[in-house]
């Protein structure tokens, strides 16, 4: 990803959300950022990309852009779509969300067509996040966090029942889904250190060729580039704080030189750690 197709998601009235209706774009180029993006489509004509992938949506659907996917509105009439972003952490630091996030990342177009009681759902939520938006009340932030929360359960039970069809029940089990988040929780809690595929594996008592195999197909990702994202975002709540030096974010957040650091970040945001700090205190 280039540097700069960057977008910097400004928090006004929320801290963490965001909510745009009256004043969505009719075209955004393509960008990226690390918030998630969820639209509420209510025009016919809507056009949108997201990876490589063109989505003519129709009234009523919802498009689910997840943090970090490049993504571009391609046309839209004026007033055609309600979106709502919001901090990647919601996800990122919610162990059920992080265990199903490769099956979370592959959807992308919920069709009320498809699936009107997922969308009647889905965009009842969204309606209700608008409404506490808008009001002047107490604990508004956490209303509106915990209403994107029953957003993402019912789009996680959604998708999940969909992987459950695809591969039989036989190869998903209620078992093998609680060594993912063992194994999740384990990262969650000793990311900071230098722990690796076998002491997670060890941790939860599976053979490391097994557990290997049943986390990439769960998460739809390897343990190594699960644990360096954990890093990473870990590494950029570090950055926010100015007390701490490159170096430092680099091997508190678990990273064993900052050669890797430097490396990993780059491929994960799309910027050195350096320029991230100086994009975000720009942003705050």
């Amino acid at each position: 990803m280039k540097k700069t197709n960057k977008e910097i998601i400004r928090y006004y009235n929320i801290h963490g959300v965001s909510l745009t209706d009256a004043s969505s774009p009719v075209k955004f180029p393509s960008h990226w950022h690390n918030a998630a993006e969820f639209t509420l489509i209510l025009k016919e004509g809507c056009r949108y990309r997201i990876g490589d992938t063109v989505y003519t949506p129709e009234p009523g659907d919802l498009l689910l852009i997840w943090p970090r996917e490049l993504h571009e509105t391609l046309f839209t009439p004026e007033r055609a779509s309600m979106f709502i972003q919001f901090s990647s952490g919601l996800l990122e630091n919610n162990t059920d969300l992080v265990a199903a996030s490769g099956f979370l990342k592959e959807c992308h177009h919920i069709s009320a067509k498809k699936d009107p009681e997922l969308a009647r759902k889905l965009t009842t939520l969204m309606n209700k996040i608008r409404e506490n938006y808008r009001k002047k009340q107490y604990f508004v932030e956490t209303r509106c966090k915990l209403l994107i929360y029953d957003m993402l359960i019912l789009i996680g039970e959604y998708v999940m029942k969909e992987h459950r069809e695809q591969i039989g029940n036989e190869n998903f089990s209620d078992k093998s889904w609680d060594y993912i988040r063992a194994a999740c929780s384990y990262v969650a809690d000793h990311s900071s250190e230098d722990i690796s595929q076998a002491d997670a594996a060890a941790q939860i008592g599976l053979s490391p060729y097994y557990f290997s195999k049943l986390f990439n197909e769960y998460t739809q990702m390897t343990f190594p580039a699960y644990l360096a994202g954990i890093r990473v975002q870990n590494a950029i709540n570090l950055l926010a704080n100015d007390r701490y030096s490159i170096t430092d974010c680099a091997f508190m957040s678990g990273f064993q030189s900052t050669t890797t650091f430097n490396k990993v970040f780059r491929e994960t945001t799309g910027c050195t750690p350096r320029e991230y700090r100086k994009l975000h205190k720009h942003g705050r």
